[in-house]
C-alpha cells in the first residue's frame, strides 16, 4: 500500500499542470458545496438568533368566525384571570391623517390597552403608556415614537403637545423608544405611529368594533408558553363549540420552526447543486485515469511480466484516483475556508459571521473519497485486466 501510494504521487508529480485541471473540477465542487451550506446555515443561525432575542413570550391569535359569541375588552379581562395566562391585549390598527401646525402625515394608528407594551416587549422613553382609566373613558390622548414626534412635531420631548389625528385632538402624554429588542418595535421605530385607547380607535374608526378578531397574549412570569397556548386553546375550543377552523394561533417558535423548515430544504438543494459539481469532476478523474491507463501499458505490461498481480495494479491505479480527488478536496476546503473569512470580514458592519461547517467538510471528504473509488475503479480495472504480452507489445 505505501508503495503504491509513492507510485500515485510520483505519477502525479510527473504531471503537475495536468494533475491540476483534473482536480479543477473536485476544487470547484467541494468549495461549492462547503461555501454555500456554509452560508445558508451562517445566515440561518443569524435569523434564528435574531427571532430567539425578540423573545418567544408572545402568542397571536385570529379569529375567524366567532360562533355568535364575539371576544371583547371583557372577554380578554376574563381570560386573563386564569393563571396561566399572562397578559392580553387586542390588536387593531387605522390609518389617520395626522397634523400638527402646519405638517401633516400618515399616521398608522393603534388601538390600545395597558397589558399592549408590555406584552410586546416595547418600553416608553418619556411620559407614560395608556391607563385603563383611558380605554374606560374613552379619553384622547396617544403616545407616539420617537420618529412620530421629531417628523411631525419637531422635536422629542414633546408632552403634552396636542397633534390632530382625522380632525380629532389628541394629547401626547407620551414618547415610545426605538427598540430593536421586539418585533413590533422593529416594525414601527421608523414609521409614523401613534397609540390610542381601543375605545377610542373605535370612534375614531368604521373598521374597529367592539369585537376583537386578532390580539396577543403572553404567559405569566411563572409560566411557559406551551402552557399558556394550551389553555388559550382550551378556552378558545370552549367559546367556539370545539371548532378549531373558527381560530388560529401563531406563536414566535412556530416562526423559528418555520424557518429551520426553510433552510434546511434551501441547503439540501443547494448541497444536490453542488454535488452535481462534484460528479462532474469525477468524470474528469475518470477521463484522465483512462488516459494515464493508456499512457503506461507498456509500464502496466513490465510490472505484470515481473510478477505483478491483478490485484497490485488495480490497487495502484485506483488509489492514485482516490489521491487525486483527496487532494482536491483539500485544496477546496482551505480555499473555502478562506472565502468564507473575506466575506466574514466584508459583512462584519452587518453583524453577520460565516465560518467553516466541520460537518459539510466531513461531507465532502466522504464524497470525495467514494467519487475517487466510484470513478476510478473501471479504469483501474481496465488497468488489472491488460494481458502482459499485448501490454508489452503495445506501441501507443
Amino acid at each position: 500500500m505505501i508503495q503504491a501510494f509513492k507510485m500515485a504521487m510520483k505519477s502525479i508529480s510527473g504531471n503537475k499542470f495536468r494533475a491540476f485541471l483534473t482536480m479543477l473540477g473536485i476544487i470547484i465542487g467541494v468549495m461549492a458545496l462547503v461555501i454555500l451550506v456554509s452560508l445558508v446555515s451562517g445566515a440561518t443561525g443569524t435569523v434564528t438568533d435574531t427571532i430567539s432575542s425578540l423573545g418567544s413570550n408572545l402568542l397571536t391569535v385570529t379569529v375567524s368566525d366567532d360562533k355568535g359569541a364575539p371576544v371583547t375588552l371583557d372577554t380578554l379581562d376574563e381570560w386573563m384571570a386564569d393563571p396561566q395566562i399572562g397578559l392580553a391585549a387586542p390588536s387593531a390598527t387605522a390609518t389617520a391623517t395626522g397634523k400638527y401646525s402646519s405638517n401633516t402625515k400618515s399616521v398608522t394608528v393603534y388601538g390600545a390597552t395597558p397589558a399592549y407594551a408590555p406584552i410586546n416587549g416595547q418600553t416608553v422613553l418619556l411620559g407614560r403608556f395608556l391607563t385603563q382609566a383611558d380605554v374606560e373613558n374613552h379619553t384622547s390622548v396617544c403616545i407616539i415614537t420617537e420618529k412620530t414626534a421629531e417628523d411631525m412635531v419637531g422635536y422629542t420631548d414633546c408632552l403634552g403637545e396636542e397633534i390632530s389625528l382625522d380632525g380629532r385632538k389628541f394629547t401626547i402624554v407620551g414618547i415610545m423608544k426605538n427598540d430593536d429588542e421586539s418585533l413590533t418595535g422593529i416594525l414601527t421605530k421608523n414609521s409614523m405611529t401613534a397609540y390610542i385607547p381601543y375605545t377610542t380607535l373605535m370612534r375614531l374608526s368604521s373598521t374597529v368594533s367592539s369585537t376583537i378578531t386578532s390580539f396577543s397574549v403572553s404567559a405569566p412570569a411563572d409560566g411557559n408558553m406551551t402552557t399558556t397556548e394550551a389553555a388559550m386553546k382550551r378556552l378558545l375550543l370552549e367559546r367556539f363549540e370545539d371548532d378549531e377552523d373558527a381560530f388560529s394561533l401563531v406563536s414566535q417558535n412556530m416562526l423559528e420552526d418555520a424557518m429551520s423548515s426553510v433552510t434546511g430544504i434551501l441547503t439540501v438543494l443547494l448541497g444536490g447543486i453542488a454535488a452535481i459539481s462534484l460528479i462532474v469532476g469525477g468524470i474528469g478523474i475518470m477521463n484522465i485515469m483512462l488516459v494515464t491507463v493508456t499512457e503506461r501499458t507498456r509500464e502496466i505490461g513490465i510490472r505484470k511480466a515481473i510478477g505483478a498481480g491483478r490485484g497490485v495494479i488495480l490497487q495502484q491505479f485506483l488509489l492514485e484516483s482516490v489521491v487525486l480527488c483527496m487532494i482536491g478536496c483539500a485544496i477546496g476546503v482551505f480555499l473555502s475556508w478562506v472565502v468564507l473569512r473575506l466575506i466574514s470580514v466584508m459583512v462584519a458592519s452587518m453583524g453577520v459571521s460565516f465560518s467553516l461547517e466541520w460537518g459539510v467538510v466531513a461531507i465532502a471528504v466522504a464524497f470525495c473519497f467514494a467519487i475517487g473509488v466510484i470513478f476510478g475503479l473501471y479504469p483501474a480495472n481496465k488497468a488489472a485486466k491488460l494481458p502482459p504480452i499485448e501490454a508489452l507489445h503495445y506501441g501507443g
